[in-house]
């Protein structure tokens, strides 16, 4: 196969977000009259030639297939679409790899799912996507995406918790023709990604859209975020998101989805209760939410949009909800520390009913290997047959 291209190393430890200090460490590279750093630097420069075992580390550190290195240039990039996100410049560089390489995942994905619905003869258009091009009014956009998806939301606050009634959303979506994915990692627990990197990102294709939600948010959270991303759908938005009110897109995904899970008559007797309480106010909106199988944030986000709150007490708050968050995740953590629950149940529930069912259909109908169904559902393929239940 030849050497390894050193521009191509280069450019795949830079898209992947990594300075040659922090790739150095994750590759362990070792020298006897060198350091890992400067070994680094000399595959780079073309002055030395990484082994094949140092290869297939890159390809996994860097999260690109190994043939990549010997191409003569680097490949074309998948666009994201829009990035709405408005993230601070440690932050995007914290995270910017681990994005990118989350995104193209995703597109390699939808390219499958949108072969196997051509191929299977199911391709047809979802028109939901692109149907709010205009953007009209908030309430008006609530009622139509009420209307398409039938949703109830008195059914949605029956269910007993914020899980249920994600999962209530979710099929209403899919059955639609829309994918709705959990991924928050690139294959593994350590290669996590934050929320401050992504909340949700949207692909807007009238065949194969899809919506994917980063499983790391809290399950309050989950819900708003789908609602979000279909809202970018129905704008017919390409992108990632991270709910910012800056981003005038954003603003609106966000007013639409809050105002669909929660009214502004009941948001004002809200903050009467909270206000009137004599416990803190963020914990008081926590709770208050939960009844709601919503996330205290959305809610002091309304307040805010509402005009009852200022910038600075909605970004106070905010934080609190944070803190509480994670001091509750933290405990539940500790609390769980057993073995973990059913990985294919786990599996399942983060691809969702819409694509484990084409999955399944396409591998009866050999349009789909088990290679490929593998790449699709996010395991390898030794795992598809007992994930899709054949």
């Amino acid at each position: 196969m030849g050497k390894a291209n050193p521009d191509i190393l280069k450019w795949a430890r830079e898209s992947a977000g990594l300075s040659l200090e922090q790739a150095a460490k994750k590759l362990s590279l070792k020298s006897t009259n060198m350091s890992g750093v400067e070994v680094l630097q000399a595959f780079e420069a073309g002055e030395k030639s990484p082994t094949h075992k140092q290869l297939m580390i890159m390809a996994k550190q860097y999260h690109r297939p190994f043939i990549t290195f010997f191409l003569p240039a680097p490949p074309r990039s998948a666009s994201m679409g829009e990035d709405f996100r408005r993230l601070p410049d440690a932050k995007r560089e914290e995270h910017e790899g681990s994005v990118n390489a989350l995104v193209r995942d995703i597109y390699t994905r939808q390219s499958l799912v949108k072969d196997a619905l051509i191929d299977s003869e199911e391709d047809e258009a979802v028109e939901f996507v692109g149907m709010g091009l205009k953007m009209p009014e908030i309430d008006e956009a609530c009622q139509a995406i009420r209307d398409y998806f039938g949703i109830d939301i008195t059914e949605y606050r029956k269910k007993p918790n914020a899980h249920e009634a994600f999962n209530y959303l979710r099929a209403l979506v899919e059955e639609r023709g829309i994918y709705v994915l959990l991924i928050g990692d690139l294959g593994s627990h350590h290669s996590s990604i934050s929320t401050d990197a992504f909340r949700g990102f949207a692909l807007s294709d009238p065949i194969a859209p899809f919506v994917v939600i980063n499983q790391n948010d809290s399950k309050p959270a989950w819900c708003f975020t789908l609602l979000h991303e279909v809202v970018h759908l129905w704008l017919g938005k390409t992108g990632i998101s991270a709910q910012t009110h800056e981003h005038q897109v954003e603003r609106y995904c966000n007013d639409v989805a809050s105002h669909i899970l929660i009214t502004l008559d009941e948001i004002r007797l809200l903050y009467s209760d909270a206000r009137r309480s004599e416990e803190p106010f963020a914990t008081v909106l926590q709770r208050e939410a939960n009844y709601f199988n919503i996330s205290a944030s959305l809610v002091a986000y309304r307040l805010f949009r509402a005009n009852l709150i200022d910038q600075g007490k909605w970004q106070q708050i905010s934080d609190e909800l944070r803190e509480l968050w994670l001091n509750s995740k933290a405990t539940r953590k500790k609390e769980n520390s057993g073995p973990s629950g059913n990985f294919y149940n786990t599996q399942r529930h983060r691809a969702g009913g819409a694509l484990i069912g084409l999955v399944r259909r396409s591998l009866h109908g050999g349009v789909l290997t088990e290679t490929k169904a593998g790449r699709v559902l996010g395991v390898s393929p030794g795992n598809v047959a007992e994930m899709v239940g054949l």
